[in-house]
């Protein structure tokens, strides 16, 4: 019997509809349930790289972040699995054996909605000192110090002496903190601050000024910044003071990374090809630094323009690795080896094995050396930075917009007493 044309056209139809959603190469589920049964860890089949019709992730813009999680996948609905997990897995084999045997994610703390910055653990008081950013320029906040002797630790205010206005961000190093104080005003808390470098000693909470200006002229914004074996200082002077109101000056330099030496006083300009450079990060062999590049968060330098600095989703933010060379003192062979995949890599830290970790958008992501993304921890805020604490280093606090929170887990961090 003669089959007719119509109904033959309509098979042709159904199969490319089918076809359409439902591409070769697709697998299902896409994500999974895995790793330990007190955890709540998502791991995702070859980094959902073919996701079936019609999917759509929307733009994300102004202060509005639209995560992957909050992809729409409406053909495989396994995918509702991503948005409720702690940790997303993308690299089955070593994101779970970083999450170890027992990983926990905690939200300790609830706090405001100002930027949490400059998280750095003080080892011999098992303390992690933090600041919080907030305008308008000349307020000075307490800054906050979380007590790791506490169980359930305990979160208090406290202010240096003298104070110092609105650090950044923070490393440890030969029994200091070294903060990166990114505020300015005349008078604060009576005394006259620009941004600049200054020390804790969060023994006798006395500060000290080791840095405030570029030949006469004011930093930006002093952000972030790491300390190398030498003693020697690498920061990074993005513009966000002046977005942010934390300063009464416009920008007078252009955006750039440094080397300080404060044994001679020394700056030295190490590169001023990133739009917007953040966070910074040396290897643990002391043979390349990272710097994130948070350009597509951007306002504007102009006197009496508007305040903040909206997002903009094909703006630059990446992570680029550099090598050091001239004895350790400069960097070259600048390369982007990460493209945030949720808003703008912010704050980075190094784990002991060479992996990345930064605060990117609602969530941590955990990067190899070489850029792949291995998993990602997954927050109900922004997290600005994070720091490991402990004899053992493997537990990471995240701090940020609206929470502070803790990781347990088999991923060791970086030893900064060590350096």
């Amino acid at each position: 019997m003669a089959i007719p044309q119509f109904f033959l056209l309509l098979v042709s139809l159904f199969h490319h509809a089918f076809a359409q959603d439902f591409p070769i190469g697709v697998t299902s589920p896409l994500a999974t349930s895995c790793g330990p049964d007190n955890a709540n860890v998502v791991c995702l089949d070859r980094y959902a790289s073919v996701l079936p019709y019609h999917f759509f992730r929307r733009f994300s813009g102004g202060s509005t972040d639209i995560s992957f999680a909050q992809t729409n996948v409406p053909h495989d609905t396994s995918f509702d699995l991503v948005g409720n997990a702690d940790f997303l897995v993308f690299d089955q084999e070593r994101g779970l054996e970083l999450l170890g045997s027992n990983p926990t994610y905690d939200k300790v703390f609830n706090v405001s909605e100002a930027v949490h910055e400059a998280p750095v653990y003080v080892p011999s008081l098992n303390k992690l000192f933090l600041s919080i950013l907030a305008p308008p320029a000349g307020v000075l906040q307490p800054q906050l110090v979380v007590d790791l002797n506490q169980d359930p630790p305990t979160l208090s205010e406290y202010f240096s002496d003298p104070p110092v206005y609105a650090p950044n961000g923070g490393t440890f190093y030969n029994g200091l903190i070294y903060w990166g104080a990114s505020g300015g005003n005349r008078s604060i808390g009576g005394i006259e601050q620009v941004p600049g470098i200054q020390t804790l000693d969060p023994h006798t909470n006395k500060t000290k000024t080791l840095l405030n200006n570029y030949y006469g002229l004011y930093f930006n914004c002093v952000d972030d910044l790491i300390v190398d074996k030498t003693g020697a200082i690498w920061f990074t002077d993005p513009q966000y003071s002046w977005f942010n109101r934390l300063v009464e000056t416009p920008p007078q330099l252009l955006t750039a990374s440094y080397r300080f030496d404060p044994k001679t006083g020394a700056v030295t300009m190490i590169d001023d090809t990133i739009v917007q450079p953040n966070g910074i990060a040396m290897s643990p062999d002391g043979k390349h630094i990272y710097i994130t590049e948070t350009g597509a968060v951007t306002g504007s330098i102009v006197r009496g323009g508007p305040p903040g600095s909206p997002f903009n989703q094909t703006g630059p933010r990446a992570i680029y690795k550099f090598d050091l060379i001239d004895g350790g003192t400069h960097v070259t062979n600048k390369r982007p080896i990460w493209y945030a995949q949720d808003w703008v890599p912010d704050g980075i830290k190094m784990a002991a094995n060479g992996d990345i970790i930064t605060g990117s958008g609602p969530g941590v992501d955990i990067i190899d050396p070489y850029g792949v993304l291995i998993a990602r921890i997954q927050t109900d805020y922004i997290v600005q930075n994070i720091a490991f604490v402990g004899e053992e280093l493997t537990e990471m606090w995240l701090v940020g917009q609206g929470g502070i929170s803790r990781v347990r887990w088999n991923l060791k961090g970086q030893d900064l007493a060590a350096i």
